[in-house]
């Protein structure tokens, strides 16, 4: 059965994401959305990364509210150092080892990286284990790893059930 139907959650999901676009509920849309809903996913089966268990939903909610503050602070130095003399600017690269194993939590550690302005995740090393951060701003590189570790992969450890290095 799993193997027609991959992931039951994700096709409720786009069924009901289809019914919201249509903003029609009748049985042709309903069923025209479930078909669709299958099709996606049975298609894109291979590509969808298995999403761990998390392990501290408060902590979950807690760590989103955390990255959405440091989205507006970043925002907001940004803004300064554009508007500031650019003879101010060390822009680097900067390799942070990560411990995180898991490539769902992985991808969600370089997406957070990337929405934060200021930073970029650039790249990931063939291993898994270095992830090329750019900062628009870096007096010391040791304290931009030691603020990716800690504010970043750390939590998300602790809130997924995966493992690490």
């Amino acid at each position: 059965m799993r193997r027609f139907f991959p992931h039951p959650r994700m096709m409720l999901v786009l069924t009901v994401l289809w019914l919201l676009l249509v903003n029609t509920f009748n049985l042709g849309h309903l069923l025209l959305g479930a078909l669709l809903a299958w099709a996606i996913v049975y298609l894109c089966r291979d590509f969808l990364l298995h999403v761990p268990k998390v392990r501290k939903p408060l902590g979950l909610l807690l760590f989103i509210g955390k990255v959405f503050y440091d989205i507006v602070v970043a925002n907001l130095q940004v803004v300064k150092l554009v508007l500031g003399p650019k003879s101010r600017l060390k822009p680097a690269f900067v390799e942070v080892p990560v411990a995180i194993e898991d490539e769902f939590v992985l991808s969600t550690l370089a997406c957070i990286i990337s929405l934060t302005p200021g930073t970029v995740s650039a790249s990931l090393s063939s291993d898994h284990k270095i992830l090329l951060v750019h900062g628009l701003d870096v007096p010391d590189r040791e304290e931009l790893i030691a603020a990716v570790k800690s504010r970043y992969e750390t939590p998300l450890l602790e809130i997924f059930e995966c493992s690490r290095t």
